[in-house]
C-alpha cells in the first residue's frame, strides 16, 4: 500500500491498504479580512440521519471547516454518535480559537488569516465484525502553511466499542519489534526514490534516520475480506523527511511473527499473508 502524498512526510489507510488518503491540497489561500470585525455567530450543524453519510462545511471569514464520514458510519448507531460528538468538538474548538486569534489579531494590528480544519473518514476495509476507518485531517492557523496529518480507528460491531488498532496487540512495543525491520527497509526505499539517492542513517540527518512506526497511525486492512492481513503506516510531515518530501503511505503484511504480537482474544481476526 503505498500512496504517497506530501507534507513533510505527511499527509496508511489499509484501504489505504485498501484506499490511501488522497493528496493534501496545497494550503488555502489566506485571508485577510478587518481584525476588528467580528465574525457572527455560527449556526452549529444539523445532525444527518441515522444510515447516511455526513458531510459538514462551513465557510465565512472566521474559519473554513469540513468534516465528512462514509454511509458505513452513519448505518452504526454507536460509531455514528462517536464521530458526530468528535465533529462537534472539532468545529467548536476552531471557531474558539478562530475568535481567540481574531480579537488578538485587531489588537495588536495586524491582519487575521481565516483559520481551517479539515477530517475526511474513509473506509479501509469491512470485515463482518471490525469496521476499520482512517482519517485525513488538516489544519492551518495563520501561519506559512497548513499541517496534515492522520487517525485511524476501529469498531468491533460485537462489542460496540471502538479501539485504536494497537490496542489489539500485546503492546505497542512488542508490534514495534515485529514490525520495524520491514517498516524501514519500505520507508528507505521510499525515501531514496524521492531523494533520487539512496539513504544513509547514519550521516547524522535526523530525516535519514528511520521512525518507530508505531508512533506513526497504524490501521489495519484485508485483502481476503475475511480477516486483517495488512497493517498500513501513514506518516505524518516532518516524520521522516522534510515539508516538501510529504507523507509516506506505506503496507506491509501481516506475518507470523505480527500474529505472535497479536492479544489472544483478537487472535482470530488476523491471518498472515
Amino acid at each position: 500500500m503505498q500512496r504517497i502524498a506530501i507534507m513533510g512526510t505527511i499527509i496508511l489507510a489499509v484501504t489505504a491498504c485498501d484506499a490511501a488518503p488522497s493528496e493534501p491540497a496545497a494550503p488555502p489561500a489566506t485571508q485577510a479580512i478587518a481584525s476588528a470585525t467580528p465574525a457572527p455567530a455560527v449556526p452549529t450543524p444539523s445532525p444527518a440521519p441515522a444510515g447516511a453519510a455526513r458531510t459538514v462545511e462551513v465557510e465565512n471569514a472566521l474559519f473554513d471547516f469540513n468534516y465528512s464520514y462514509p454511509a458505513p458510519v452513519g448505518a452504526i448507531p454507536g460509531l455514528k454518535a462517536l464521530l458526530d460528538g468528535r465533529l462537534d468538538k472539532d468545529r467548536a474548538e476552531l471557531e474558539a480559537t478562530a475568535r481567540k486569534d481574531q480579537a488578538e489579531a485587531a489588537k495588536d494590528g495586524y491582519p487575521y488569516r481565516a483559520h481551517s480544519s479539515g477530517t475526511k473518514w474513509q473506509v479501509v476495509t469491512d470485515l463482518p465484525r471490525w469496521l476499520s476507518l482512517s482519517a485525513e485531517m488538516y489544519e492551518y492557523s495563520g501561519g506559512a502553511h497548513g499541517m496534515t496529518f492522520f487517525d485511524s480507528l476501529l469498531w468491533d460491531r460485537e462489542a460496540g466499542v471502538s479501539h485504536a488498532p494497537a490496542d489489539l496487540f500485546t503492546s505497542k512495543a512488542a508490534l514495534s519489534r515485529v514490525l520495524r525491520e520491514p517498516f524501514c527497509a519500505a520507508l528507505d526505499k521510499e525515501r531514496a526514490k524521492r531523494r533520487g539517492e539512496p539513504v544513509n542513517r547514519n550521516s547524522g540527518d535526523q530525516f535519514d534516520e528511520c521512525i518507530d512506526p508505531v508512533e506513526s497511525t497504524l490501521i489495519l486492512g484485508s485483502s481476503n475480506g475475511r480477516t486483517f492481513d495488512k497493517i498500513g503506516v501513514l506518516v505524518a510531515p516532518y516524520a521522516a523527511g522534510s515539508y516538501a518530501e510529504g507523507t509516506f503511505d506505506l503496507t506491509l503484511p501481516v506475518t507470523q511473527a505480527v500474529l505472535a504480537a497479536v492479544k489472544p482474544e483478537f487472535r482470530d481476526a488476523f491471518s498472515a499473508r
